[in-house]
């Protein structure tokens, strides 16, 4: 079943999107799907499968996901907060009486922004096809607040899906030098709703160590940018507040699928990407920065 087979289940109305295959696989990545909780393989988490190596992932101990995401208490429902209201909802639900459609001190219209260009994580396409993934969506698709979530922006943003490692980046002889620091593992995990821009659901980036060193600090610190320690891959949207039920629907949820991996991938160039809404929709790829893929050999099928 491929990712629109997965988001039909639950539903009440006939999908207009087209199958999502593999033939849309992003050049930038080799890629490994990983079984999920429900399936019969189990992956080891310090080994690729792909490559037959042992992994050296970053760990939740490295990154701040835990110490960023949001608190959940009990009796409490999750709404959607302003920077979510301004920057996301207007894109999702023009229509919806919590909107806010421009704010002082900042650049949004609508949802809308001046143009900004980012240096960007690419995510492969062959994300919507991987078995852990097809099953979050029949567990979201099944869901209390299912009818809250956008499901249409999936298809919309496929080819664009990043984490941000940093903005308005210098073009500069830096950009060269990053060859030098050779391709990255990475693996997804999922899911993840932050402390800020409540409405927004992600997966989370676990990026290998090269030494000592997150692999992804090693690029921010090679153009002098500002270190982060959060990389979140933005793929859900929330429609409205939820109910307190449909809050401890989803806290559950993201509590049994935190430390889950849905996909594995190499990754040798970068995007930078320009964008006028938070969302990409509007997104175009400006240029692509190589990185070396002679750290490894070619890979060994699993």
């Amino acid at each position: 079943m491929n990712l629109e087979g997965a988001l039909r289940i639950g539903g009440t109305g006939r999908s207009k999107q087209q199958p999502i295959g593999f033939q849309g696989l992003a050049r930038n990545a080799r890629c490994h799907a990983i079984v999920s909780p429900g399936g019969a393989r189990k992956v080891p988490r310090d080994w690729d499968p792909l490559y037959r190596l042992p992994m050296n992932l970053c760990t939740d101990a490295d990154l701040g996901y835990a110490s960023q995401r949001t608190r959940f208490s009990s009796g409490q429902a999750l709404l959607l907060d302003q920077q979510y209201r301004l920057a996301h909802l207007p894109l999702v639900a023009p229509s919806h009486p919590k909107i806010i459609a421009s704010k002082a001190g900042t650049p949004y219209l609508m949802g809308l922004h001046d143009t900004v260009t980012s240096l960007v994580l690419p995510v492969p396409a062959a994300l919507y096809d991987a078995p852990a993934l097809l099953e979050l969506v029949r567990e979201l698709r099944t869901a209390s607040f299912a009818p809250k979530i956008a499901w249409g922006i999936l298809e919309a943003r496929r080819s664009r899906l990043h984490a941000t490692l940093c903005s308005s980046p210098a073009r500069d002889e830096r950009f060269t030098a990053l060859a030098q620091l050779g391709k990255l593992r990475i693996e997804l995990r999922g899911l993840f709703s932050g402390s800020l821009n409540h409405g927004r659901l992600y997966l989370k980036t676990y990026p290998e160590r090269i030494g000592a060193e997150n692999a992804l600090v090693r690029i921010q610190r090679a153009l002098n940018a500002r270190v982060t320690d959060l990389y979140p891959v933005g793929l859900f949207n929330l429609l409205d507040d939820l109910t307190v039920a449909e809050t401890a629907d989803l806290a559950r949820l993201i509590d049994r699928w935190w430390d889950q991996p849905i996909l594995r991938f190499d990754v040798d160039r970068l995007w930078l990407l320009s964008a006028r809404d938070d969302l990409v929709l509007d997104a175009e790829i400006v240029d692509t920065i190589p990185l070396s893929t002679d750290r490894c050999g070619a890979p060994t099928p699993s």
